[in-house]
C-alpha cells in the first residue's frame, strides 16, 4: 500500500482552533517542502518558480506573484492545487493532490497574511531521507530524558501532555511481553510492585534485558524481515533445514552483537577474513527466499527471482526504500534509476548457493577436521609398521576366519589391494595382528569418535561468492530474456558513494549500508524498533523513507536516536533501554471521554499516551504456555510439532507430514513452530503471522471472531486450558487470574467466574482480551 508524502503533514495543525494563527514553520513549510520544493526548490526551478522560502514563493515566477498575502482566492497558488487555474495543470503534477485540510490551512495562511520569518533560509532540495541526520538540541522544556524532551515540546504546541504512567503492575508486564514475549510470573509482579526505590525500574530493565528470552522475542522481529520459514515455498513446498540461521539471530541478540557487524555477517559472512562458522550461518539471511522444485522450470529464471528478493528485501530492510520498484524501469517517485537496481542486482549475482555441514554443540569444526587428519597419518604410520605381517596374514587367511569379519572388513578384502582406500585398509586393520597394539585401538577409537560427531553434524543453507564472477545486466522491462547493457556493481548516486579502490563485492556493500555516512540505515532501525513499543514509526511507512512515504511526526527525536545508536557502538539493548526508560513509553493507555488529545490527535501520532497492542501470534501461544504453567524454557535446535487441526497439510499440493512432537518440545515457543510456507499453524496464521513469502516490516494486527473461536477450540489452547484448570484447582482462581493478566482480580470478575466450572473458568482466563493484549 502507497501512502502520500502529504498525509500526515500537518496532521496536526489542521485541527488548530479558529482563533489559533496558523504557524509558517510548524504547519506550512512541511507540506510545501514535501509537495513542491522538487520542482521548484534551488535545483530546478520550473516556471522559474521557486517555492522554497515565503518570499520566492509571493515573488513568483514567468507568471507573476504566486501569492499574495490576505488574498488567497487570487493566488495562483492556491488555484493550481485546487486545479481552477486557465492553463496551468493541477498541481502538485502527476502526484497525489493535497487534501481538503491541507488546502483549508494553506488559504488559511495566506489570508492571515502569509506571515513567515523574514530570515528564512531556502531549505536542502533533497528528500529529507537522503540528508544525513544530524542530533538536534535537546529541547529546553524542564525534562532530562531525551525522549521526553522531544515529545513533550511537541505536545506543548497543542497544550496537551504526557497521559499519567501506567499502574506497576501493567508497565511490568507491558515490560516483560515487549521486551521477552513472556508474562512476569506472580512473584516478579508482586516484588516489582512492592519495590518503592527509584531504582526500581531501571533495575527491573536491565534484569530483563539479561534474560536468553529477550534474543527469542526479538529474533522473532528480525526473522519477519528475514521472511525465514522452514520450507521451500511454492506448490511443492517442500521441507528445508535452515534453522542453525534462526539460532545464530536469537544468538546474536542475546550477545548484543553490534547492529553494523549484525549487518555484516548476514550479507557477507563468507567473505570476512578467516570467516568462522557463525559468520557462515549467518549468510543464511538471503537463502530464506522461496526454492522452486517443479518439473519443467527454467531453472535460470527462478535462480534470478532469488537475487530479485534478495535486491528487494536489502533495499527494504536495511534502507526503508522501495528499490524494487525500480526493476522494470526508473522509479517512478524516488531517484533511483533502471540501471541502478541491476548494479545492486549484481552484488547478488555473483554466489553459489550451497549447505554447510555443521557440527552441534560448542565444538569448531575446524579442529576437528585438523585433529582427524592427524588421526589419520598415525594410522597410516601403523598400517606402514605392520605392512609385512598383513601381507602374510591375508594369504593364510582361510574361510572360517573370513566368516568372522565385519561387513567393512568383508567388503574390504574383496577390493584388489592397490585399490584400497584409507577406510579399507583401515577396516582389515580392525581384525587383524596389528589390532591388539594398544596405542593403536586408543587412537582409532578417537578417530571413530571424531568421525562420528563430524557425520552427526547438521546441514544450513548459506551463501558462498563464486571465484568467477557472473556478467550482469540489465533486464529490459524487468525481463530476465531480454538482457541489455553490462552492468557492474554500484550504490544509487542519491547515496554516499561506496569508497572502493577495487570492484566491490558483498562486504564493501554491507560495510557501505552501516556508515557513518549513510543517512537512511540508522534511522530505518530505529524507526522499526519504535513501531514495536507504539505500534506506529515516528515514520509511519516504516518500509517507504522515500517521497512517497510518510515523513516523520517527530524529525528531531528521529534523527537524535539514530546518531544515537550509532554513536553507541550499533547497541539495540541500549536503544531498547532508552525507549522504555522514557516516560513516553511508561504512560498509561488508557484513555477517557475528557481526553483532549481525542480531539486534537485522535490517532495519537504525537505520542499523548500509550497504545494498546494485540499480542502477535506466537507470543498469544507463549502466554497461554506460561500461565498454564507448560512452557517449555528450551532453547534453540530443530523445529518442532505442536498439535495442530486435522486435515491442514492436505490443503498443499503434496500433503506433508506433521510428526507430533512429544514431551517437552510440545510446549516449546512459538518461535519453534515448524512453519510450512504454503500451509502454516492455522493458530499462528489466524493471529497474524506472515508466512515468509516475503520480508515483513509490519505485523498488521486484525480483529476476527476466528481468534476467539481457536482460543477456545484450538487443541493446543484446550490442552492449555486443562493445564491451568489444575492450577485454579490447586492454587486457587486468583493465581490463576494473575498468572494471566498480572493483576488480582475484582470483586466482580471473581464473582462472574465463580459460577464457572473450573475448565470454563481457565478456557475464559486464556481467552481474555487482557489476556492477548498489551496494554
Amino acid at each position: 500500500m502507497k501512502f502520500s508524502p502529504l498525509c500526515l503533514l500537518p496532521l496536526f495543525a489542521v485541527s488548530l482552533s479558529a482563533a489559533e494563527p496558523v504557524d509558517y514553520l510548524r504547519d506550512i513549510k512541511p507540506v510545501i517542502q514535501a509537495a513542491c520544493v522538487k520542482c521548484h526548490g534551488k535545483l530546478t526551478q520550473k516556471s522559474d518558480l521557486k517555492l522554497d522560502t515565503a518570499a520566492a514563493a509571493i515573488a513568483g515566477g514567468v507568471s507573476g506573484p504566486s501569492i499574495v498575502p490576505g488574498k488567497s482566492a487570487e493566488s495562483i497558488f492556491i488555484q493550481t492545487i485546487e486545479g481552477k487555474h486557465d492553463y496551468v495543470p493541477k498541481m502538485p503534477y502527476k502526484r497525489p493532490p493535497l487534501d481538503a485540510a491541507q488546502v483549508a490551512l494553506l488559504k488559511r495562511w495566506i489570508d492571515e497574511g502569509a506571515k513567515a520569518p523574514a530570515d528564512e533560509q531556502p531549505s536542502d532540495d533533497r528528500h529529507w531521507a537522503f540528508i544525513a541526520p544530524k542530533k538536534a538540541p535537546l529541547p529546553d522544556v524542564g525534562v532530562k530524558h531525551p525522549i521526553d524532551a522531544f515529545v513533550v515540546a511537541r505536545l506543548k504546541q497543542d497544550k496537551l501532555e504526557l497521559s499519567s504512567p501506567a499502574a506497576k503492575h501493567t508497565l511490568i508486564r507491558r515490560l516483560y511481553l515487549d521486551l521477552l514475549g513472556l508474562p512476569p510470573t506472580p512473584a516478579q509482579v508482586a516484588a516489582f510492585v512492592a519495590d518503592d526505590s527509584p531504582q526500581a525500574w531501571e533495575r527491573a530493565v536491565d534484569q530483563v534485558l539479561e534474560s536468553p528470552h529477550y534474543g527469542e522475542r526479538w529474533g522473532r522481529w528480525w526473522l519477519d524481515q528475514a521472511r525465514y520459514a522452514d520450507s521451500n515455498g511454492y506448490s511443492i513446498d517442500a521441507p528445508r533445514q535452515i534453522w542453525k540461521y534462526r539460532d545464530w539471530v536469537v544468538s546474536a541478540l542475546n550477545r548484543d552483537l553490534p547492529f553494523d557487524q549484525f549487518t555484516v555477517e548476514q550479507l557477507a559472512g563468507d567473505l570476512l577474513a578467516d570467516a568462522t562458522e557463525p559468520q557462515k550461518i549467518a549468510t543464511g539471511f538471503h537463502r530464506n527466499t522461496q526454492i522452486n522444485q517443479e518439473g519443467g522450470i527454467d531453472p535460470e529464471q527462478f535462480r534470478i527471482e532469488s537475487v530479485i528478493d534478495r535486491v528487494g528485501t536489502t533495499g527494504t530492510v536495511w534502507l526503508g526504500l522501495t528499490i524494487a520498484c525500480a526493476q522494470c524501469h526508473d522509479h517512478k517517485f524516488d531517484p533511483i534509476s533502471h540501471k541502478e537496481y541491476y548494479q545492486l542486482f549484481a552484488f547478488f549475482n555473483n554466489q553459489s548457493e550451497p549447505t554447510l555441514r555443521v557440527i552441534d554443540g560448542d565444538v569448531d569444526p575446524k579442529e576437528v577436521d585438523a585433529e582427524i587428519k592427524e588421526l589419520e597419518q598415525k594410522l597410516k604410520a601403523y598400517f606402514k609398521k605392520y605392512a609385512d605381517d598383513y601381507a602374510k596374514w591375508e594369504e593364510e587367511l582361510g574361510p572360517m576366519s573370513r566368516s568372522l569379519f565385519t561387513p567393512e572388513a568383508t567388503k574390504a578384502i574383496a577390493i584388489e589391494k592397490k585399490k584400497r582406500s584409507f577406510e579399507h585398509t583401515r577396516a582389515l586393520f580392525q581384525v587383524g595382528p596389528g589390532a591388539a597394539d594398544q596405542d593403536y585401538r586408543a587412537i582409532n577409537e578417537r578417530y571413530l569418535e571424531l568421525v562420528a560427531l563430524q557425520k552427526g553434524g547438521v546441514t544450513t543453507m548459506v551463501m558462498e561468492e563464486m571465484k568467477q564472477p557472473r556478467k550482469t545486466t540489465i533486464f529490459l522491462k524487468g525481463d530476465f530474456t531480454r538482457p541489455d547493457a553490462e552492468v557492474t556493481e554500484g550504490v544509487p548516486a542519491v547515496l554516499p558513494p561506496l569508497k572502493t579502490e577495487k570492484r566491490p563485492n558483498r562486504l564493501q556493500l554491507a560495510n557501505w549500508l552501516v556508515t557513518a555516512e549513510n543517512p537512511l540505515t540508522a534511522r530505518v532501525i530505529v524507526n522499526r524498533v519504535w513501531q514495536q513499543y507504539f505500534g506506529r514509526g515516528l515514520v509511519e511507512t516504516e518500509n517507504d523513507f522515500g517521497t512517497m512515504g510518510s515523513p516523520p511526526t517527530h524529525p528531531e527525536l528521529l534523527d537524535w536516536l539514530a546518531v544515537d545508536f550509532r554513536d553507541n557502538g550499533w547497541s539495540l539493548k541500549k536503544l531498547h533501554k532508552l525507549i522504555v526508560t522514557s516516560d513516553t513509553y511508561r504512560q498509561s493507555s488508557t484513555v477517557t471521554p475528557q481526553s483532549r488529545g481525542l480531539v486534537v490527535d485522535p490517532k495519537n501520532y504525537l505520542l499523548w499516551r500509550q497504545t494498546r497492542l494485540r499480542l502477535d501470534a506466537e507470543i498469544v501461544r507463549d502466554v497461554s504456555l506460561a500461565a498454564s504453567g507448560l512452557l517449555a524454557e528450551k532453547q534453540g535446535g530443530p523445529p518442532v510439532y505442536p498439535p495442530i487441526p486435522e486435515g491442514v497439510l492436505g490443503l498443499g499440493q503434496v500433503k506433508r507430514p506433521w510428526p507430533l512432537s512429544k514431551g517437552d518440545d510440545r510446549y516449546r515457543r512459538g518461535l519453534y513452530t515448524f512453519v510450512f510456507r504454503a500451509t502454516p499453524p492455522p493458530s499462528l496464521s489466524v493471529f497474524d503471522a506472515p508466512e515468509g513469502f516475503s520480508t515483513c516490516t509490519r505485523r498488521i494486527r486484525s480483529n476476527t471472531p476466528l481468534q476467539a473461536l481457536s482460543l477456545l477450540n484450538d487443541a493446543a489452547h484446550f490442552e492449555f486450558a486443562q493445564s491451568l484448570e489444575k492450577v485454579i484447582q490447586k492454587d486457587g482462581l486468583v493465581v490463576a487470574f494473575e498468572r494471566c493478566v498480572s493483576r488480582p482480580p475484582t470483586m466482580q470478575e471473581k464473582e462472574l467466574l465463580s459460577k464457572l466450572d473450573t475448565l470454563s473458568q481457565a478456557r475464559v482466563l486464556l481467552n481474555l482480551d487482557e489476556t492477548i493484549t498489551r496494554e
